[in-house]
């Protein structure tokens, strides 16, 4: 029974560090833990209040999921919780349905948390974590700088306290134009003073010679958030800043986050589940993308269908505990990391620490000014605003270009679901056009060597008689015409032709289309008395070769090096 028990706790990914757990790992678990509870605080109200919901379920999505990932997770510093694009997608999938901030509105989040816990838990079950290789990393990029801005230009509506649209450009202008002469000044003055606090005190203790005097200037930089949230509930308390129109957070209820199933029906569940997959999707690139920077630095390693595993727990977690979708937070997982996080356990006392302040402490945030909390995302999501990789991108490869620039006006034009959709079609319509037209060349060889390379770009040694192409990509329908187009035009440049050699080193796989294009070229060139050869056939490719005609129908050879068949065939060539 004890062996059976031993084994079975050998199983929960978190008994690879707590049956190792020491004090002085504690140690430092408990500083990070206090240095992210610094930023998660503010963060996770800003972040509810960013998806239109009370802000104490930032606390709440803060609690259980990251407990549950410490104990399922496989990565000892990713911190779980709301995020800004995640909070963003969940306000642009529930806002054209319900009324913001009403009871029916706050339940649907929850179940879209379920929703999406579902979605992941069954896909890293089915061992479906190869997944996140369906969208490209420049669609990744666009639509994560696109969003920003769009989460940037949301909370606008609190600095002004005017009701701004941000759920596209066009409908931001709209508004704009429409609200511009209801600007609320004080909350706009106070809106900025907070920025700039953001921007320049941070710069202040980091300062070399503020470095200098205190050791903890790393900590004070950091908590630079909880310091501006305290501040600001002071003026508000002390100034009676209401009185002049400032409008804040008002009464958080206290006490552990409630326990119940979200409230759901099928009509529910199948509305939903398009915003739930799309945030299932982005949540587990996010995620894994944070947990792959840190695991690099740290040597530790990452199972990606685990991580999916855990994040869909985590999610679960979140919708059973009033709470709405979470992922790995890269700003706190980077400080966690930073702050010296040995295992999992950090992201638990975190937590532990939330639990407190919802239990004592939520009357105290009661006065914290909406403007800070806009303020407080403004600046930590714009420096993910950056359009140089749009260019750098275009220099590089215009088809990744394409596809970023293609996401980003689908993003800030339509809608974030809307623009993410459109950017992972793109990608595959270009991946697509890519394969039709691969990379063929002629090719000869390099004198006083065994290699062949394209004659365009090298110096190279033909025969007349012989034809020598190469194709760089694996032969299916996309391509078959392609390639036979371009063997017909180099065939008709030459009409004293004998011999065509097809490379096939960089062919690993080959489709029913090209293997009928083939043994349709190889007829067809026979009548015009050429032999079709090929040359470096790779296993898979030949398994498929020998289940088909076309060897038995070959006119010429079939070579286990391109070199030994120019030496045969130019050997015949001279005999006859």
């Amino acid at each position: 029974m004890q062996n059976s028990k031993h084994s079975l706790l050998k199983k929960i990914p978190a008994w690879l560090w707590l049956h190792h757990y020491n004090q002085n790992a504690f140690k430092s678990d408990l500083l990070s833990s206090l240095i992210v509870i610094a930023m998660l605080v503010p963060q996770g109200m800003a972040y509810a209040m960013l998806a239109g919901l009370p802000p104490v379920m930032g606390l709440y999505a803060s609690i259980v999921p990251m407990i549950i990932y410490a104990l399922v997770g496989s990565s000892p510093t990713l911190s779980i919780g709301p995020v800004a694009i995640i909070s963003m997608m969940t306000f642009a999938t529930l806002n054209p349905l319900f009324e913001v901030g009403s009871p029916v509105y706050i339940q649907a989040a929850c179940l879209l948390a379920l929703m999406v816990g579902v979605i992941s838990l069954l896909l890293g079950m089915m061992r479906f974590g190869f997944l996140i290789q369906l969208i490209s990393h420049p669609v990744i990029k666009s639509f994560i700088i696109a969003s920003a801005l769009l989460i940037a230009l949301g909370q606008l509506k609190f600095l002004f306290d005017v009701p701004l649209q941000a759920n596209n450009i066009p409908e931001f202008l709209i508004s704009i134009f429409e609200y511009f002469s209801l600007i609320h000044l004080q909350s706009l003055f106070l809106g900025i003073a907070a920025i700039l606090f953001l921007i320049f005190i941070p710069k202040v203790f980091n300062h070399p010679t503020i470095a200098g005097l205190f050791k903890s200037s790393a900590f004070l930089s950091r908590a630079v958030p909880l310091f501006l949230v305290v501040i600001s509930i002071g003026l508000v308390y002390f100034l009676n800043l209401q009185n002049i129109g400032i409008k804040t957070v008002g009464v958080i209820p206290s006490g552990f986050p409630p326990l119940s199933m979200p409230y759901w029906t099928w009509d529910l569940v199948i509305t939903l589940f398009p915003g739930a997959t799309m945030i299932a999707m982005i949540s587990f690139v996010e995620s894994l993308s944070i947990a792959q920077a840190t695991a690099l630095q740290q040597r530790s390693q990452l199972n990606s269908n685990q991580e999916l595993i855990a994040l869909g727990l985590a999610n679960i977690g979140a919708g059973i505990t009033s709470a709405f979708p979470v992922t790995g937070s890269l700003s706190r997982t980077v400080v966690n990391a930073d702050a010296g996080a040995k295992t999992p356990m950090a992201g638990v006392l975190s937590s532990l620490f939330i639990v407190i302040v919802s239990l004592y402490f939520t009357g105290f945030f009661s006065d914290l000014p909406l403007a800070v909390l806009a303020a407080t995302i403004i600046v930590s999501i714009w420096k993910l605003v950056d359009f140089k990789p749009f260019f750098e991108t275009w220099q590089y490869s215009k088809a990744d270009g394409i596809a970023m620039w293609v996401t980003f006006f689908g993003v800030i034009c339509i809608d974030i679901s809307t623009g993410l959709i459109i950017g992972i079609i793109s990608t595959f319509i270009l991946l697509l056009w890519r394969i039709s037209r691969p990379h063929i060349a002629v090719i000869g060889l390099i004198e006083g060597t065994h290699h062949f390379r394209n004659v365009q770009r090298y110096d190279v040694v033909t025969n007349p008689h012989i034809l020598s192409i190469r194709v760089d990509e694996n032969l299916s329908f996309l391509n078959a015409n392609a390639l036979k187009g371009f063997l017909i035009n180099e065939v008709s440049k030459n009409h004293d032709l004998k011999h065509v050699v097809l490379n096939c080193s960089s062919v690993s796989s080959i489709d029913l289309s090209a293997l009928e294009m083939l043994e349709d070229l190889n007829l067809e060139l026979a009548k015009l008395n050429i032999c079709l050869n090929l040359s470096e056939i790779k296993g898979p490719v030949m398994d498929k070769l020998q289940q088909s005609k076309l060897l038995a129908q070959l006119k010429g050879q079939i070579f286990l090096t391109h070199y030994k068949s120019i030496q045969v065939l130019s050997k015949d060539l001279n005999i006859e």
